[in-house]
């Protein structure tokens, strides 16, 4: 079965949320390392520890933030805000432009996937994304299909 989806144009404020957002739930440990710094108040009292940490966790926050919103700047990352449509099969992704310029991704160059509460989020890089609202889909059939494929590739958990 090949799923054919809506034409569906990534909103860049979009894309930076999702992105930002899997970037820090992935390095959940750094907030391990501010609480550590501001622990160092108990050896030695001064407000710089906690002053400074923070500090610190804002500049990597703003780090991320600066490379996500530069993306959407590049032209090399262009084609992610395009208006584009998916044909989606047990084999690739592929992802096309019009209806003849498209390029294929295998399911292998897909590192993780996620079923979110709005549709299926796909991560080929920590910066290359594909986000399909469920809205795209044409029925839930379609939806089922590509939830149990992401099952059989092993991205999401069997309930």
């Amino acid at each position: 079965m090949i799923v054919r989806t809506k034409k569906y144009q990534l909103p860049t404020k979009k894309y930076i949320g999702i992105a930002l957002k899997s970037t820090l739930k992935q390095q959940w440990w750094v907030f391990l390392i501010y609480a550590a710094i501001c622990s160092g108040y108990f050896l030695a009292p001064n407000h710089w520890w906690i002053t400074g940490a923070t500090i610190a966790l804002a500049l990597y926050f703003l780090f991320w933030l600066i490379q996500f919103a530069g993306i959407t700047q590049l032209e090399q990352g262009k084609f992610m805000f395009q208006k584009l449509s998916y044909e989606i099969s047990s084999q690739q992704i592929l992802i096309k432009m019009n209806a003849k310029q498209g390029m294929p991704m295998k399911w292998d160059q897909i590192k993780r996937a996620k079923k979110g509460k709005d549709g299926f989020t796909f991560f080929a890089s920590k910066a290359q994304l594909i986000h399909l609202p469920f809205k795209t889909f044409n029925n839930d059939n379609e939806i089922r299909f590509i939830e149990t494929v992401l099952k059989r590739k092993g991205f999401i958990a069997e309930k």
